[in-house]
């Protein structure tokens, strides 16, 4: 009998030493972030860098806690943070929607991006500008082969416009390719969706801003446009945007706070900053 009580605890000391090993609840921040939407994360050296790791580390310092960062797909970000079992926090230019907020919470906005359109040169004319913008109608993707990142806001918005139909609950409303010949192919990042178009497999990319530049700005064979919606009749175009936050296991209000005060901190000009530096834009 002594010896079963003996090994019984044996068996709880060990699993308690497991937990404390290895479930880093304590002391460790898990974020999960997908490497390939630079300048917010990518892979320099075999390390994972950019302005979301910036941003985490300064809230891994605030809290006295380290940072571990995964590299996992995009899409499966929101569900694991929502379980909150193997990770604490998504950061990946996350951008807020109604269905992700249902499922964990998100840190206040911290950066808008406007969906922009790669193209090879001289296969695309733009449609018009704002201001020094130059920009692309969607309905100048009409009948085009348009590659995006796997899950992505640009994802979203292209399979709404060539399968929105007012008639279908899913959509609700007529998408502005609906009907055009216009087909959507999935990557798992932008750069290779760009890669896509140089081997002449689709026409374009539809992603946000700063990978598009950042993209556009490594390669001649390339140029891009900001994407606009056509106004209604008297009303100026508008661009395709989002905004991006952090988001973490509901009810984990602490490290929600200290991210929220991170970002103050940081304010416009911070995150402006970070974004410079990673696009090696002198500031």
């Amino acid at each position: 009998m002594k010896k079963i009580i003996a090994l019984a605890l044996c068996l709880l000391i060990c699993a308690a030493c497991l937990c404390m090993t290895g479930c880093g609840a304590d002391d460790t921040i898990i974020v999960q972030t997908n490497a390939y939407f630079a300048p917010f994360e990518y892979m320099d050296g075999g390390n994972i860098v950019g302005v979301d790791v910036e941003i985490m580390n300064l809230v891994g310092e605030k809290l006295g806690k380290k940072v571990e960062f995964q590299n996992v797909e995009f899409s499966v970000i929101i569900d694991n943070v929502s379980k909150g079992k193997i990770c604490d926090a998504g950061a990946a230019g996350i951008t807020v929607t109604e269905g992700r907020k249902e499922k964990v919470d998100f840190s206040n906005t911290y950066f808008t991006s406007v969906q922009y359109v790669i193209y090879k040169k001289g296969t695309m004319t733009v449609d018009g500008t704002d201001g020094d913008v130059n920009y692309i109608l969607w309905d100048s993707l009409a009948g085009k082969k348009i590659g995006v990142q796997r899950d992505t806001t640009g994802d979203i918005y292209v399979d709404g416009e060539i399968n929105g139909q007012e008639s279908d609950p899913d959509y609700g409303y007529d998408g502005v390719l609906y009907g055009t010949g216009a087909t959507l192919t999935q990557y798992d990042s932008a750069q290779i969706a760009a890669d896509a178009v140089n081997a002449k497999q689709i026409d374009v990319v539809v992603v946000d801003k700063l990978p598009a530049s950042f993209i556009v700005d490594k390669s001649s064979d390339f140029e891009c446009a900001a994407l606009y919606y056509k106004g209604g009749e008297g009303e100026a175009d508008v661009p395709t945007e989002e905004s991006y936050a952090i988001c973490v296991t509901k009810g984990n209000q602490d490290l929600l706070d200290a991210i929220n005060a991170v970002l103050a901190e940081l304010g416009e000009e911070g995150i402006e900053n970070l974004v410079k530096k990673h696009m090696g834009i002198e500031g």
